[in-house]
Order: C-alpha cells, then sequence, then structure tokens
C-alpha cells in the first residue's frame, strides 16, 4: 500500500511547538553505494536520523562522519561504541546529552545496543532512541523492555524510539513497544508500509514509534517523496527508511 499526501516540513510553530522529521534506516554497514544512500537521506530533510548498523570497525568514525556530512547532517552520537547503533542530526537541533547503551550479552549472539539522546528544537525537548533488535526471539522481547526501561528514564515528556526490531506488527516485542507509544505507521500512515527487503519490500520490520503526547502527523518508508528514487532506495541497503514528520510539545 502507498499513501501519497504532502509531508510536513520542518518548522517551530507559533505556540513554541516544533514540527521535525525523523528518519529510522538500517544502512548495512554501509557495504553499499553510499553516494546513493546520503541522496535518499538527503531528500528526506530530517532533523534526527536513528542508524542501525553504522559502521562498526575499522575507521568507523570517519566513515559515519563521511555519510554525515554527504547528508548535511552531523554525528549526534553512537556507532561502535552503541554496537551500530547511531543518532545524526541537522543543526536545527541543540543537544542537551547524549548516552551509548550496551545491552546485555547473550553467549553466541550479536551485541546489541541503544545510541539515546536529549535534544531541543526551539522551546520542544525530546528523547530520542535508536535500536537494532536481535534477532532471537526471546532476547528481542526482553530488549523491547529495556528500550521501554530507558525511555522511562531518560527524564523527558515527550520521545521518539525506533530501529530495526527484526520482526513485524504481530510479534511480541513489536506489540509489547506498541502497547505503551504510538506506532507510527499505525497512527498516521504514509508512504509505504514493507520496509524489508528494499528490492522488494514485503515486511515491515523497521518502525519508528512516539510517545503519547507527540503529534505523529505522517510516518512510512518514503516512496514517492520528491528527490527519493526507487534505484537508489534498492541501492543503498537491504532495508527502505521510514520517515516520520512528528509535532512535538514546548514546554510548559
Amino acid at each position: 500500500m502507498l499513501i501519497v499526501m504532502l509531508l510536513p516540513n520542518s518548522r517551530t510553530e507559533p505556540d513554541g511547538s516544533a514540527v521535525i522529521r525523523v528518519l529510522s534506516h538500517n544502512i548495512r554497514s554501509m557495504r553499499d553505494d553510499t553516494e546513493a544512500l546520503a541522496r535518499v537521506i538527503r531528500a528526506c530533510a530530517p532533523d534526527l536520523v536513528l542508524v542501525q548498523e553504522a559502521p562498526r570497525f575499522f575507521r568507523w568514525r570517519k566513515k559515519l562522519a563521511r555519510l554525515a556530512a554527504a547528508s548535511d547532517l552531523v554525528i549526534l552520537t553512537g556507532g561502535a561504541t552503541a554496537a551500530g547503533t547511531a543518532i545524526l542530526c541537522s543543526l536545527r537541533a541543540t543537544v542537551e546529552r547524549t548516552e551509548d547503551v550496551l545491552l546485555p550479552l547473550t553467549p553466541g549472539l550479536h551485541r546489541r545496543g541503544l545510541a539515546t539522546a536529549v535534544v531541543r528544537f526551539g522551546d520542544a525537548r525530546l528523547g530520542v532512541v535508536s535500536s537494532h533488535l536481535s534477532l532471537n526471539a526471546d532476547e528481542r522481547y526482553e530488549q523491547a523492555g529495556m528500550l521501554l526501561d530507558r525511555l522511562a528514564g531518560m527524564g523527558v515528556e515527550h520521545a521518539v524510539a525506533g530501529g530495526d526490531l527484526n520482526e513485524g506488527p504481530d510479534g511480541p516485542a513489536f506489540r509489547r513497544l506498541a502497547a505503551s507509544l504510538q506506532d507510527g505507521w499505525a497512527t498516521a500512515p504514509w508512504g509505504a508500509e514493507a520496509t524489508w527487503p528494499s528490492t522488494a519490500p514485503h515486511r515491515r520490520i523497521d518502525a519508528l514509534f512516539a510517545t503519547r503526547g507527540v503529534e505523529v502527523l505522517a510516518c512510512g518508508a518514503p516512496l514517492g517523496l520528491p528527490g527519493v528514487t526507487e534505484p537508489d532506495l534498492k541501492a543503498s541497503t537491504d532495508h527502505l527508511p521510514v520517515l516520520a514528520a512528528l509535532r512535538v510539545p514546548a514546554l510548559p
């Protein structure tokens, strides 16, 4: 299903609230066409990018910095220090604090982590978490709970979280998150629903969630967005990104 309508642009409202664009994207360690990847990100014009499978090994900081610069963004936090999750941001964001979190390691499975930050856009304050959940169903469910615990402990009223969940909306980890947070696509569907694989997407395993006070204006894979082409989406990585427009209330 493809829903085509105008996606709200980033802006600050007269009441001090902020409309922002948030992108979540598994970039497969930048092993594919990085120029196509940067074109996709630039066309989405995000204020925040929640990255999964950021480079983690040799010269990973330089690789991630190169992608940020090519996308007209800067590195906010994460990378190898958060087990491959990261956050990029535009210069519109004022950074209050960041923290990279390594989740408990299950023997025989990959280490997972959370890249987290608290940022401000004008008078609006927002917690941000990028995640990439386990391939193991039991561990994935536990990690979803850890993500919720992290959000609850950030000391913010409004937050956005997302990433590669490695399961669809019918999965227990996905449902655990959706029970406490707004599932962006289910709340305000826009663009396309399925995100994997990018060459012939048929599963929605990537998602953005927001706390209840955040208004989800639109959310989905950015097919049909001006400047985003299907060849670039297919060439840049094996996941389609998820793009959301959110209205974050101003601080009282």
